[in-house]
C-alpha cells in the first residue's frame, strides 16, 4: 500500500441528475484522508450523491452532508477522524439550533475496519460506510433521513465496480487533464504491518471492458494523463478483448492506444509482482512514464522477513537492475518504515545501504505504527520510540538529499511537460514533469492539456523552471 498520505478537500462540483434539479441545492462536504485510492473514491461518492441532488463544496459550514474518507494506515491518522468528528458534531448542533439539517458520514478504511465503534464512540455520526459501497449512499441517506443510523460495510469488490456512477461529461471535463483510475482493490499479501487485507479485501481485478471505457471517457473529457490505482497493481489480471488472459502489461498497451491519452503512470507496486511483459512495458510504450513507484520498506532481510514481503534486498536490487537496463531514465520511489519490531542498528543501517545504492527520485517514510489486528501489533522487541525518531530523521535527510541531487541532474536538460493548471503566482502556469515533479513556466508558454518541450533552468525545494526549450 502506497503509504505517502495526503489530506485534502475534494470540490469538484457533481452534476445533479433531472429529478433533483428542481428541489433546493443540497451540498456535500468531503473530507480525504490517504492514498490516492481514496482520492478516487472521493471522487465516485460525488458522482453517486449527484443523482440524489448533491453537488460538492469546499466549504465545511455550507455542508448538508459532511463525508470522511478516512484512513486506516497510521495509528494519528485514525486518531486524527476523531477529533475532526468532534470539531463537526459541535457544528452540527449549531445548524440544529437553527433549524438547518447536517448530516455526518465516515467513509473509507477506518469505517470498514471500526464499523459501529464509530458511531459508539461518536453518535453525532450518521452512518459509516465501507469503500465498496459508496455507489449505495443514496439509498443509505433515505434510511439515515427516516431516523435510522446506518452501518453499512458488507460488500463485495466485484458489486462497486459493477455500480460505479459515470459523471457527465461536462463535469469530467472540469476535473483537469490528469485523472486516477482504479482497476485492483486489496491485497493477498497480508504484510504484518498492513490493515489494507482487512479493510480493502482480497485482490481483485476490475474488467478490461470496464477499464478501456473509462479510459476512453476520460480522454473524450480532455484528459491527458491516466495513473492506474490498486492496493497492488501491478498484480492486476483479466480477461482482454482477444479472450486472453491479460496482465498489467498488456492492459497498459492497449490503453496507449487511445486517441489523446498521452500519459500513463501505475501505482502502487510489489516487487513480486514485476513481471517481464510489465518490464517491457517500461520498454517499448513511450506513453508509460519513466517513474517507478516500488516500495521496498526495509533493507535488512531479517526485517523483511519479519514483515512477510516474501523477497530480499538482493532481490530487489537484482528487479532494478532489470527494469533500468530496460528504461534507461527510469526514476525510482519508495516506501520505507523504520522502527519495525526487532529492527537492530545493524539492520537500520541496511536499509541506509540500500538506499544510497538505489539511489532514489523521491520517497516516502514513516516510523512503523502498530495497527490493531495485524501481526506487527503483537510482536515482542518493539522498538522505542526515540530510537525510531532517530531513524527516521537521518533516513529522511539521506532521501531528502537524494531527491534534490535528481533534481539538479535536470538542470540544463531537455524534457517534456504537461501543463496542468495555472500557477499560484500571476503570469505562471504550472506542468508536471515525466518524473512526477511539477514544473513552473511562463503562462504563454502553452494551454492547459498541452504537452511542451522546455529547458530546465533552476530548482525549488519541490519544483523544477523551466523556459520553452
Amino acid at each position: 500500500m502506497d503509504l505517502n498520505t495526503i489530506e485534502r478537500n475534494e470540490t469538484d462540483s457533481a452534476s445533479q441528475s433531472a429529478a433533483a434539479a428542481s428541489a433546493p441545492a443540497k451540498k456535500v462536504f468531503v473530507k480525504t484522508y490517504g492514498c490516492q485510492m481514496n482520492v478516487y473514491d472521493s471522487q465516485r461518492m460525488t458522482d453517486a450523491l449527484a443523482a440524489d441532488g448533491y453537488t460538492a463544496t469546499d466549504v465545511i459550514a455550507d455542508a448538508d452532508l459532511v463525508l470522511l474518507n478516512t484512513c486506516h494506515i497510521r495509528e494519528k491518522a485514525a486518531e486524527k477522524v476523531y477529533s475532526e468528528l468532534g470539531r463537526i458534531r459541535d457544528m452540527k448542533a449549531e445548524r440544529a439550533a437553527v433549524g438547518r439539517e447536517m448530516l455526518i458520514g465516515v467513509a473509507g478504511c477506518v469505517a470498514q475496519a471500526e464499523g459501529a465503534e464509530i458511531i459508539r464512540r461518536s453518535p453525532a455520526v450518521d452512518l459509516v460506510i465501507g469503500p465498496q459501497t459508496y455507489h449505495r449512499l443514496p439509498d443509505v441517506l433515505a434510511r439515515v433521513r427516516g431516523g435510522e443510523k446506518i452501518v453499512e460495510t458488507e460488500y463485495a469488490i466485484e458489486d462497486k465496480f459493477e455500480h460505479l456512477p459515470q459523471p457527465k461529461r461536462a463535469e469530467m471535463i472540469k476535473r483537469g487533464v490528469t485523472a486516477f483510475l482504479t482497476v485492483q482493490e486489496g491485497c493477498d499479501k497480508f504484510c504484518t504491518f498492513c490493515v489494507v487485507p482487512y479493510t480493502r479485501g482480497s485482490e481483485v481485478s476490475r474488467p478490461v471492458a470496464q477499464i478501456v471505457a473509462e479510459a476512453e471517457r476520460l480522454a473524450d473529457a480532455g484528459v491527458r494523463e491516466v495513473t492506474l490505482l490498486g492496493q497492488n497493481v501491478n498484480a492486476w489480471h483479466g480477461k482482454g478483448e482477444d479472450g486472453m488472459e491479460w496482465g498489467l502489461g498488456r492492459l497498459l498497451f492497449r490503453l496507449a492506444e487511445i486517441p489523446g491519452l498521452a500519459r500513463l503512470r501505475y501505482t502502487t507496486s510489489h516487487p513480486r509482482d514485476m513481471d517481464d511483459e510489465l518490464i517491457a512495458a517500461h520498454r517499448d510504450l513511450p506513453a508509460l512514464m519513466p517513474y517507478l513507484h516500488l516500495p521496498v520498506q526495509s533493507g535488512s532481510d531479517r526485517i523483511l522477513k519479519a514483515m512477510n514481503r516474501r523477497h530480499t534486498a538482493k532481490d530487489y536490487l537484482a528487479l532494478l537492475e532489470r527494469i533500468r537496463a530496460a528504461r534507461g531514465d527510469i526514476a525510482l520511489s519508495g516506501d520505507f518504515i523504520v522502527g519495525f519490531p526487532g529492527e537492530t542498528d545493524a539492520d537500520f543501517e541496511a536499509t541506509m545501504g540500500l538506499v544510497r545504492q538505489v539511489n532514489y527520485a523521491s520517497a516516502f517514510s514513516f516510523k512503523y505504527s502498530p495497527r490493531p489486528g495485524t501481526p506487527g501489533a503483537d510482536m515482542p522487541d518493539q522498538v522505542p520510540e526515540a530510537v525510531k525518531d532517530e531513524r527516521l530523521q537521518r533516513l529522511q535527510a539521506l532521501l531528502l538529499k537524494q531527491q534534490q541531487d535528481f533534481g539538479l541532474s535536470l538542470v540544463g536538460c531537455t524534457i517534456d511537460t504537461l501543463i496542468e493548471k495555472p500557477g499560484r503566482q500571476a503570469g505562471q502556469k504550472v506542468g508536471r514533469s515525466p518524473w512526477l515533479q511539477p514544473v513552473i513556466v511562463d503562462e504563454k508558454a502553452g494551454e492547459i492539456g498541452d504537452i511542451i518541450r522546455v529547458r530546465i533552468t533552476k530548482t525549488g525545494y519541490n519544483s523544477l523552471f523551466a523556459e520553452l526549450a
